[in-house]
């Protein structure tokens, strides 16, 4: 896994790019991902997201990987304490794009987050070469998604 100063010096070398970068986000070992825009099952987008509800976020942040290092998403524990539930899982070496995070207000009561807060973490981990078929040239289906798709 990569720690900060990796990080911060691969986006420096242009290993890893992302777009809308703000080094306020770095963590110990990750980069914390911001909301752009949320799709609420049969409510369109919206920020506010009643209880029961299914919801898609998608990041503020474009990102880059190059086809030797993938990515992991942690929801925010701020997130987990008000009963939304996330299923999350690894970012393909080679894929580019915004992420789409599909997740679940598990609670009773209406949970507003707004535009630009964090509301994932993303760790880097490095695989021991170069991934043979990386992401655009394996499946690709999402390659270069920028918004919310369904």
């Amino acid at each position: 896994m990569l720690s900060d100063l990796t990080i911060l010096d691969f986006i420096k070398q242009g290993k890893i790019v992302i777009e809308n970068f703000d080094e306020n986000n770095l963590t110990p070992n990750g980069y914390d991902v911001r909301v752009e825009e949320i799709f609420v099952e049969g409510e369109g987008n919206k920020f506010d997201i009643k209880g029961k509800k299914f919801f898609i976020v998608s990041t503020l942040e474009y990102l880059r990987f190059p086809d030797d290092l993938l990515g992991q998403i942690w929801l925010r524990t701020t997130w987990a304490r008000k009963g939304i539930i996330t299923s999350a899982g690894l970012i393909d070496a080679g894929f580019e794009g915004k992420l789409n995070i599909m997740s679940y207000n598990s609670s009773d009561d209406l949970v507003r987050i707004e535009r630009g807060e964090r509301y994932a973490q993303i760790i880097f981990i490095p695989l021991d070469r170069k991934a043979y078929l990386p992401y655009k040239k394996r499946s690709g289906h999402y390659f270069g998604q920028s918004g919310i798709i369904r």
